[in-house]
């Protein structure tokens, strides 16, 4: 059995058929091609699939596509606009908040978040609201440094 789902993804509408058990990260990734969502994990505990669902940081593989039908989607490749870098990616770039990068795009959607909850979060609260993405590479120091960095320009 197959389902047909209709939602936006970075302001574009798609309708597609879906199976049931296909996650929202798979939709993304095999039938819309927006490879910026990573796969890490696929139980919840890294981060690195975190997109946008109405506005809300959600893990994509914790979604099924079904689920998402009539929302709107946000993924790291929504966040440009156009040859402008979000103040995110600018700031994770200049204050090196990334190495392998692997981790970089739930990253940033889930500051992102953070930052339209809380516009001038403390380090304590920078580092409570990135505590479901995980980070092999950089020790998080550089991460922190990048949102407070983001916080001041979007302020």
């Amino acid at each position: 059995m197959t389902h047909t789902i209709s939602l936006t993804v970075n302001g574009k509408a798609h309708c597609s058929v879906v199976e049931p058990r296909l996650l929202l990260v798979h939709y993304l990734r095999d039938v819309l091609g927006l490879t910026g969502t990573n796969i890490g994990c696929d139980t919840s505990q890294c981060g690195s699939c975190t997109v946008h669902l109405d506005g809300e940081a959600v893990k994509a593989c914790t979604v099924l596509a079904v689920q998402a039908d009539g929302t709107s989607i946000k993924t790291i490749e929504g966040m440009a606009s156009n040859t402008t870098l979000h103040p995110l990616q600018e700031a994770f770039r200049e204050e090196h908040g990334l190495q392998c990068g692997y981790c970089t795009p739930g990253m940033i959607m889930a500051a992102d978040a953070l930052l339209r909850r809380n516009h001038k979060p403390s380090e304590a609260q920078i580092r409570q609201g990135l505590e479901g993405n995980m980070c092999r590479c950089t020790g998080y120091q550089n991460i922190v440094k990048a949102v407070q960095n983001a916080a001041l320009k979007m302020a």
